[in-house]
């Protein structure tokens, strides 16, 4: 156990030189009085609320009740306001920004006299760039999810957001249903403060994060309105200040076992094919080495156990209800996929956090004999169209294309499938596969969620809801469809993609894990050899300093600086 003087904080505030004089000076300026702090251990909550982030629009609030339980505790927390990565506004996409705000995260702790963290967030990319930042700055953390938003209700319809988003703008482009409908959806379709209450990426990531240990047992799924939501806040704060006194810091906590439990939770979710970014990239900063053959191997062995969209049909609020992410790791508990021996951000094992898990209704979280899908909800792709791999949500796909075989309809870029999507000379029918290029981590820029490609008019007019898409891009959690993603390397750089051709064959075989552009290679060469290279997207600013040291999809879409192993020293406060 640390002793007061043994806390990081009391370098700035417990000496007798003139440095810690103006520490203490300027703490009587903020209006404390010594007993409020000195000998405390002074927690930083790093809050990415904002005045345009509904699904952060309460942590305002909730941060007051993390301070509440750091007060309790003993400790003096100080709120600190942190870029808001807002999945619905922010353009081209936040994922340019996630490094940015780990970037932000680790030199806040390392800068200030701060000796643990609570990090608030929950919007997709805010989750991995908080723990990110934390795992590299490595002082006691608790991360605090922002908690999915209630179920959206149209007429006699439950909506989920992004999921029925899609459903209904096909439907409206379709003619099967009107402004007038459309409008109420609009209206319906999001109804509180939180994050999307599908199994989206937001809260893949959480239920990621919570399965890691780097957040209370139960705290992934609670509905960011429920009354439970404020005592989980509050709870994190004043375990908090315990793991200062513990030392119990994130390199503790994010072992090997800890990422790979992560994964088997996410497969058994049913999961966001944005998690594998994600989980590669946060492994890195801990010198855990997590790559595409993982995902495909642990999901070999693990069922969906979670029926909640869009893979299956209820929501987030069931999922909390059924038993929440406890629940569903007592049922992979019962088929021995987990390290139930490594600690966790309690103090406690994972096998003592789940002895009284229990799930409520076997409708939502499947028992092991009755589950969603045999295997994990997402398949890694290999071939001569992505050598450095792909991916696929295979559960959330229409089964008869999953082995296809079709020509390819290329576009160069976003604004290019705007125009012509719908262009009747195309030619397009459902046996098309559709090709989006130039839009991955340098194409995008930022690798924008543009992979579930919109089917044609005339197409969804006929009938069709589902046809083979392939991209270097990637696509909301919250989308469904036989879409390819993450296709690396991408076309920006030369990778394969920037080969192919409107006319070329293309195979996807999902059960043998491959995608295959069916050309030959001495034809390849002869494209490749009259390849070039687009312009760069930035000429100066953080985009400048993205391009130059960006990784492709499959290293996880990190800074080469931030993810290399290393230590930086402390900072000298006097």
């Amino acid at each position: 156990m640390k002793r007061p003087e043994d806390l990081r904080s009391h370098r700035w505030f417990g000496g007798d030189e003139v440095r810690d004089f103006s520490h203490r000076a300027r703490a009587r300026q903020l209006g404390l009085n010594a007993e409020e702090h000195l000998g405390k251990p002074v927690i930083a909550i790093l809050n990415t609320w904002s005045g345009i982030n509904p699904c952060h629009m309460h942590l305002r609030e909730r941060a007051e009740q993390v301070s509440r339980g750091v007060w309790q505790a003993g400790g003096f927390p100080v709120e600190f306001p942190v870029a808001t990565l807002s999945e619905t506004y922010q353009k081209p996409t936040p994922m340019l920004y996630r490094n940015l705000l780990a970037m932000e995260t680790e030199e806040v702790l390392r800068s200030y006299p701060v000796d643990g963290a609570v990090l608030m967030g929950g919007c997709d990319k805010s989750t991995p760039a908080l723990v990110m930042g934390a795992a590299s700055a490595d002082v006691p953390a608790v991360f605090v999810p922002a908690g999915p938003m209630l179920r959206g209700h149209w007429r006699d319809q439950v909506l989920g957001s992004g999921t029925d988003m899609w459903k209904y703008w096909d439907d409206r482009r379709a003619g099967l249903i009107g402004d007038a409908e459309m409008s109420e959806i609009e209206a319906g379709l999001a109804r509180s403060p939180g994050t999307c209450m599908t199994m989206g990426t937001a809260s893949t990531m959480t239920s990621a994060v919570e399965a890691m240990g780097l957040s209370l047992p139960g705290s992934a799924a609670i509905p960011a309105v429920d009354s439970a939501h404020h005592r989980m806040a509050a709870a994190s704060g004043r375990r908090v200040v315990d793991m200062v006194w513990e030392d119990l810091k994130p390199s503790h906590i994010l072992t090997a076992d800890a990422f790979a439990d992560a994964i088997t939770t996410v497969l058994a979710l049913g999961g966001s094919t944005n998690s594998v970014i994600h989980l590669i990239a946060m492994a890195g900063r801990v010198g855990v080495k997590v790559g595409l053959d993982d995902f495909d191997r642990i999901a070999r062995r693990v069922p969906v156990l979670a029926d909640v969209r869009p893979g299956g049909e209820h929501l987030m609020e069931d999922f909390y209800y059924a038993g929440g992410v406890p629940g569903l790791l007592s049922r992979l508990v019962e088929l021995d996929l987990l390290a139930c021996d490594r600690v966790v951000a309690t103090g406690r094992t994972l096998r003592e956090e789940l002895a009284g898990a229990r799930v409520h209704n076997d409708a939502v979280i499947r028992p092991v004999s009755s589950p969603l899908a045999a295997e994990g909800g997402l398949a890694v792709l290999r071939g001569n169209l992505a050598p450095g791999g792909a991916v696929i949500k295979h559960i959330a796909a229409e089964a008869h294309l999953l082995t296809h075989t079709g020509p390819a309809v290329v576009f160069d870029g976003y604004a290019d499938l705007k125009k012509r999507i719908n262009d009747p000379s195309l030619g397009v029918t459902k046996e098309s596969v559709l090709v989006l290029r130039g839009v991955g981590p340098l194409g995008g820029p930022g690798m924008p969620e543009y992979g579930m490609l919109p089917i044609p008019d005339r197409l969804l007019a006929e009938g069709v809801r589902d046809m083979v898409r392939v991209s270097d891009s990637r696509m909301s959690g919250t989308s469904y469809g036989a879409c390819v993603l993450h296709v690396a390397p991408e076309s920006f750089v030369g990778g394969p993609l920037a080969l192919v051709r409107t006319g070329d064959l293309i195979r996807l075989d999902v059960p043998a894990r491959e995608l295959v552009l069916e050309v030959g290679e001495e034809e390849l060469q002869r494209r490749r050899a009259e390849w070039v290279a687009p312009e760069p997207r930035y000429e100066r600013g953080y985009g400048a300093l993205y391009a130059a040291h960006i990784t492709q999809a499959d290293e996880g879409c990190d800074f080469d600086f931030l993810a290399r192993p290393g230590v930086n020293p402390e900072p000298d406060p006097r």
